[in-house]
């Protein structure tokens, strides 16, 4: 097996200081770099699509949970910022994907729905999706996939806790 670029960082610090405890730099380096390749790779189909992976994800919210949502859950579902969301919601809406309607008691909300248009891309970019990512894992086999998603699971329980990143 090849060495990966983190294995490489790591025997470089190790030569200019021996006694460092590099175990945790071995795991967070190679989850960044594994994020950073991914988010690369760019998601083709969303891209053939014109969407942003942030911007499927909107859409995906809205689409799996089946009813509408305000700009606040959907900054907890996708993890973003309120600014982002209000963003992405301008350009979907644009584009014909998404309404807002507002809140017939409090007019600062806003009620976000798919149009059709909206849920009849989602319905046929997910399983393209879904099968892109098959093709990025293909290299691992049943069990080192089921393995690593296990221990990530893990490892973001644990971040949610201690770091308030919690979905409600």
């Amino acid at each position: 097996m090849t060495d990966d670029i983190v294995a490489s960082v790591v025997r470089q610090w190790r030569a200019v200081n021996p006694g460092l405890d590099t175990g945790p730099m071995e795991l967070i380096g190679r989850i960044n770099r594994c994020a950073a390749l991914l988010q690369q790779a760019e998601d083709a189909p969303l891209r053939s699509a014109g969407l942003t992976r942030a911007e499927f994800d909107l859409l995906g919210a809205v689409r799996r949970t089946d009813r509408e949502l305000t700009p606040g859950e959907l900054a907890r579902e996708t993890f973003s910022s309120g600014a982002a969301v209000t963003k992405r919601l301008r350009a979907l809406q644009e584009r014909g994907l998404v309404d807002r309607r507002g809140d017939e008691r409090d007019r600062r909300v806003a009620h976000v729905r798919l149009t059709e248009e909206g849920r009849a891309l989602v319905d046929r970019l997910l399983p393209e999706q879904l099968a892109y990512e098959r093709a990025v894992l293909s290299g691992l086999d049943e069990r080192s996939r089921t393995e690593l998603s296990a221990g990530l699971s893990e490892l973001l329980v644990q971040l949610e806790g201690r770091l308030g990143g919690t979905r409600r």
